[in-house]
């Protein structure tokens, strides 16, 4: 028996389904025919209920199909679908990361804290140094700390402030900015944007390359990569970073040392220099011992505190904790939890123009009457651009909110 339903179509252009109202109409047309003719085409009838079903099950199978169909495009794709075709370009998902801090270590000068050093936060969370520190002729070091638990666990000032493995010489620790959040594993947006970002990760000697694979390093929640092909050193971005003649420059927020080193060593041009304090020496497998050495260099960029100003108008329908809500509003579009924005990120300029949506989304009755960003505690800018060698952060205790 032949059927008066409408198939679906598959065209270059892509899966074209047909209406609803179609596929219901073909539906009684089958059921007509089936009976002899004469049916009640009435939906309150019992036949009309299963009209009415079997188009609903028509449609959600054509859906489905058309679904299916979108896995294959990677503007689309998500899940295994998206795992798949991310594994053409020899990347996988990231998983989950714990929330890196810069923290002051203060002791004996010249007290070396080594990777994997922990210390413990307000509450209680963990947290490994991921580089080996010395302590400097000020009694103080800067050491990144990466939350041994995975998350968007907040880190606010001040509160990773107790040492909980003892190094002789190491006798405080305190975060004057807060962390860097971590987070939950890659979203479909983020595993997309760095699919993007990647195809090139199986080169070698580019700035793509080099900035893919340590965005693929486990650990890492941000990187930042060009290099100078010149012949002197250039100052670049807003803090006139010198970038080294004839070199590439990489800044990295998380991951252990070890990992980071080795990820910019396997996309480093040959007898290319390096910039930055931060050190470790790989070691070349490919050779029988002894292996050569390589000291690889990059950039652990200085956390630098972000503030907010927000002015709404005061309407007393407004809840209560309406300051709460346009805080952790802004502390989402910060860092790119919104599913609107990415992250304020190394080197990037923040308009305070994207946190507008968000701030509006807290309550229907809220108006904005200005937003302001800035840092060192004051806000006074439409749009703050960061250097190379800086790394925003924000902490809720710097976003001021005034109803006016």
């Amino acid at each position: 028996m032949t059927t008066n339903v409408p198939a679906l179509v598959i065209t270059d252009q892509g899966v074209i389904l047909p209406d609803d109202s179609a596929i219901l109409s073909g539906v009684q047309a089958d059921i007509d025919s089936a009976f002899g003719g004469g049916v009640d085409p009435s939906l309150q009838t019992p036949q009309g209920q299963i009209a009415q079903s079997e188009t609903q099950i028509i449609s959600d199978k054509n859906a489905q199909i058309a679904e299916v169909a979108n896995q294959f495009n990677p503007d689309y794709a998500s899940g295994r679908w998206q795992d798949a075709l991310a594994r053409i370009y020899f990347i996988d998902r990231i998983s989950a990361s714990g929330t890196v801090v810069s923290a002051t270590c203060i002791g004996a000068v010249g007290t070396t804290i080594p990777a994997g050093s922990v210390a413990q936060d307000t509450a209680g969370y963990l947290y490994s140094s991921l580089a080996d520190a010395v302590i400097d002729a000020t009694g103080e070091a800067t050491v990144q700390f990466q939350c041994q638990t995975t998350g968007a666990i907040a880190c606010p000032i001040s509160s990773l402030s107790k040492i909980y493995s003892s190094v002789i010489g190491w006798d405080r620790v305190e975060n004057d900015t807060a962390g860097v959040l971590g987070r939950d594993v890659e979203t479909r947006t983020e595993f997309e944007t760095r699919r993007r970002l990647s195809v090139a990760v199986n080169a070698v000697n580019t700035v793509e390359s080099m900035r893919g694979a340590l965005l693929s390093t486990n650990g890492v929640i941000d990187a930042y990569v060009i290099d100078n092909y010149t012949g002197a050193v250039v100052n670049t971005g807003a803090t006139a970073y010198p970038v080294a003649a004839n070199s590439i420059y990489a800044a990295v927020v998380g991951g252990a040392a070890s990992d980071v080193a080795n990820a910019i060593w396997s996309k480093l041009s040959p007898g290319c220099n390096m910039n930055g304090t931060t050190t470790y020496t790989v070691e070349d497998q490919t050779y029988a011992d002894p292996k050569p050495q390589y000291v690889i260099k990059w950039v652990t960029p200085t956390s630098v505190p972000v503030s907010f100003a927000v002015s709404i108008t005061n309407n007393p329908k407004l809840p209560a904790n309406i300051a709460t809500l346009v805080k952790n509003a802004i502390l989402a579009t910060f860092n790119g939890n919104d599913n609107r924005n990415s992250r304020a990120s190394i080197g990037s300029t923040i308009y305070v123009s994207r946190y507008y949506d968000g701030i509006n989304e807290t309550n229907p009755l809220l108006q904005v009457v200005s937003v302001l960003v800035g840092t060192g505690g004051t806000a006074t800018l439409a749009y703050k651009t960061f250097g190379i060698d800086q790394s925003p952060t924000l902490d809720a205790s710097n976003i001021t909110v005034t109803l006016v």
